[in-house]
């Protein structure tokens, strides 16, 4: 996302306390470029749900005999495995 990560650098560059805080150099690169420092595209919190709307659950069935129900997971994108692991959340979880 969008979210300045190093204040500290942030705050390097602000020569007051009463002066507007300065976004740092990792957060320009970061909105100019629309990528993070691990290469994935930023997203904002709305297109960051659409990204992750679009991981599936599937059941699927099979004529085989005794075959059954299988439950299949789409593979996570690179930023929907990031965002999951943020989250400390399995996408595989189940209900």
């Amino acid at each position: 996302m969008y979210e300045d990560d190093d204040w500290a650098a942030g705050e390097a560059l602000r020569d007051s306390v009463v002066r507007a805080a300065q976004r740092s150099p990792a957060a320009v690169s970061k909105q100019t470029r629309g990528i993070t420092a691990d290469g994935l595209p930023v997203h904002s919190f709305g297109s960051l749900m659409a990204d992750l709307a679009t991981l599936t659950r599937n059941t699927v069935t099979t004529p085989l005999a005794g075959a059954g129900e299988l439950t299949v997971y789409a593979r996570p994108t690179p930023v929907q495995a990031r965002a999951f692991a943020l989250l400390g959340v399995s996408p595989e979880r189940t209900q």
